[in-house]
């Protein structure tokens, strides 16, 4: 199984999201941090943001941040989401001219084996993707004001 770059990176944005949770994010922070393409990550946001995933606030002190908690955003639903298509061959498609199909042995077991791929993914939450080493490496805290005296 292969995802695309585009699903590969709408999880990177979400994991950051989640690691900084306590406030708005910019695309523009995220493309730094991962450097990465900011108008290739705006397309992701934005389908991120119809799929129910992130909300966004245009304008100064905007940005971005999670839709909803992330032990209710599951991996497998995010990677539906995002993939065009979850064709692993030809004869999965509509317009299959493969001689074999429909009784193909060869499509049955890659079927299995998304059925397998999938059940896993939708296993996981974001909040699994959370972890320690996540925390450290992409939580980016706020410079604190200075307090007249």
């Amino acid at each position: 199984m292969h995802i695309t770059q585009h699903t590969d990176y709408a999880l990177r944005v979400l994991i950051y999201l989640g690691t900084n949770e306590d406030r708005w994010v910019t695309i523009q922070e995220i493309a730094d941090r991962f450097a990465v393409s900011r108008n290739h990550l705006m397309k992701v946001v934005s389908r991120l943001i119809r799929g129910g995933y992130v909300d966004g606030l245009r304008g100064k002190g905007g940005g971005l941040r999670l839709a909803c908690p992330a032990t209710t955003i599951v991996v497998g639903d995010v990677l539906r989401h995002m993939e065009s298509g979850m064709d692993l061959v030809e004869c999965f498609g509509k317009n299959s001219t493969c001689i074999l199909d429909p009784d193909c042995q060869l499509k049955l077991a890659l079927s299995e084996a998304l059925a397998a791929f999938l059940k896993v993914l939708d296993g996981v939450t974001l909040a699994d993707l959370l972890g320690k080493s996540e925390r450290v490496i992409l939580h980016v805290l706020r410079p604190v004001l200075a307090i007249p005296k």
